[in-house]
């Protein structure tokens, strides 16, 4: 957690997920589209040799912009919302440890997805947005 979201702030979160967190293994880190949310920021932020090193173990897929009632990683921010921080949380002390013990407890009672949403209906709700393909 960081006291702001700026671009050097991610850069050095980026920097401690690679080499501390999951050293000599490629990562595939998906996130939404915050205009911080750059690798050209690991550029403005460290030297040009560290730079290509930390991006070079990053695989980046970006949530798409207009569904974020398809994006996984908001409902989960909505469940820790409700579930952790609907309460007056005194100090930053307090609110990473209660972060950490929501996310352990979150992480050790994982249960599968139920896509309601099928790709059948998406083809006929959608039907107007989606070209037409013709056969011959």
């Amino acid at each position: 957690m960081t006291d702001r979201r700026t671009r050097k702030d991610f850069a050095r979160v980026l920097r401690d997920i690679a080499d501390v967190h999951f050293p000599g293994k490629r990562i595939v880190l998906v996130m939404d589209n915050l205009n911080t949310h750059r690798l050209s920021t690991l550029h403005e932020t460290f030297v040009p040799e560290e730079a290509p090193r930390i991006a070079g173990r990053f695989e980046i897929h970006y949530t798409p912009k207009h569904g974020s009632s398809l994006n996984m990683a908001e409902v989960e921010m909505n469940v820790l919302r409700s579930q952790c921080l609907d309460r007056r949380i005194p100090d930053r002390e307090t609110l990473c440890r209660e972060v950490a013990a929501w996310q352990r407890e979150r992480n050790g009672s994982t249960k599968p997805v139920d896509w309601r949403f099928r790709t059948e209906d998406a083809r006929i709700k959608l039907k107007s947005l989606c070209p037409s393909v013709q056969r011959s």
